[in-house]
């Protein structure tokens, strides 16, 4: 179906006049519509292959955003998400030889790929804590997982041994063994703690919220000019999780010193001022978190990257077959950057603690 034919479907404000490739979105493809009246659209085909239920993905997105936007008009607030656009029969998506669906255009509005002041970081902070707030009272279980156990770090461990026990019984990957060998001990070593999360959120010791699971710094849009808060995007991972998961994933990526896929192990730190910071942002958006949560903020962000650690190293014995690689070790080099990270937290996990308590009091 050509696009025109898609863009048909919707209600947009006038006829579209061009549809252009935009973004640098791995996962979907995402496309800029521009109408007769100027007036400017994302259209996207969203990725079948990641998620696999697209309508209920959908339904997930709807219920939030529905929520989000008649609370914030109650209260006077800022609603802080984009509604996806109706299609002509009162659908949130085109059904065609893919699934599409079609959201507003943020004028004027840019996102980082990583802190480029305290103040950026900070605002990236409040906008994962108020978006956790905000939904505290949402039904998080009426929630479709749209990537089931995307964060449970316990079946990650399960899918690594699979994966070591086929690497270690077929000789074309059985070198792959021998050269991770010592990211493959370390990871183990740390697989009873890394199942602490998930066990306490089985035993209710923390609650399940709505949760973004996938809180990099360029899903969040801030104004060109004064560089606050305007929208948190790519809702596709909303689903009930831990907010000590959301907290630690932007915690890793950026607090660290270094890219994700650094080969300079010496280069990689967790930066304890940037830590600091989005704690503080993170702590005074997210009003209610509990104590325990508020505890086991630092265990959140050391199981979250080493969670990541062990889903490289996975691949890696698996053949890379799930991340795009640029080269043969591609995955390893970033499973070591990820560990190298964890061992950093590690050396630094009085201080991280110290700055927690004096936060949270």
């Amino acid at each position: 179906m050509k696009y025109q034919e898609i863009l048909a479907e919707f209600n947009l404000d006038s006829e579209p006049v061009s549809c252009e490739s935009f973004g640098n979105g791995l996962i979907n493809k995402t496309f800029l519509v521009t109408t007769k009246s100027g007036k400017r659209y994302v259209l996207q085909r969203v990725n079948e292959e990641a998620f696999k239920d697209v309508p209920a993905l959908m339904e997930n997105i709807s219920g939030v955003t529905d929520y989000l936007e008649k609370k914030a008009k109650e209260e006077g607030t800022a609603a802080h998400v984009i509604a996806p656009v109706n299609t002509k029969d009162g659908s949130t998506f085109v059904k065609s030889d893919g699934y599409y669906r079609v959201s507003t255009f943020v004028e004027n509005s840019i996102s980082i790929e990583e802190p480029e002041s305290d103040e950026d970081f900070y605002e990236c902070a409040v906008a994962f804590g108020t978006f956790i707030s905000d939904l505290s009272d949402y039904p998080a279980e009426t929630l479709h997982d749209t990537i089931p156990n995307f964060h449970n770090t316990r079946d990650r461990y399960r899918i690594f041994h699979e994966a070591l026990d086929n690497a270690k019984a077929d000789p074309d990957r059985a070198g792959r063994v021998e050269e991770a060998k010592d990211e493959i001990a370390f990871a183990l070593e740390r697989e009873s703690e890394a199942g602490i999360l998930q066990e306490m959120r089985e035993k209710c010791e923390l609650p399940t919220r709505v949760t973004h699971n996938d809180t990099k710094l360029n899903n969040v849009l801030l104004d060109a000019d004064t560089r606050k808060l305007l929208y948190i995007i790519d809702l596709d991972t909303v689903m009930p999780g831990l907010s000590l998961y959301d907290y630690g994933d932007c915690v890793r990526f950026g607090a660290s010193t270094s890219s994700e896929d650094e080969k300079d192990l010496s280069k990689i730190k967790c930066d304890m001022h940037l830590f600091e910071v989005f704690t503080r942002g993170f702590v005074a958006a997210c009003k209610d978190l509990t104590k325990s949560e508020k505890e086991l903020l630092p265990l959140g962000a050391k199981i979250i990257t080493l969670e990541l650690a062990v889903r490289f190293l996975t691949d890696y014995l698996d053949g890379d077959r799930y991340f795009a690689t640029k080269y043969d070790n591609h995955n390893l080099v970033r499973a070591r950057a990820k560990l190298a990270l964890v061992r950093d937290m590690e050396e630094k996990w009085d201080e991280m603690n110290s700055i927690v308590r004096k936060i949270s009091q």
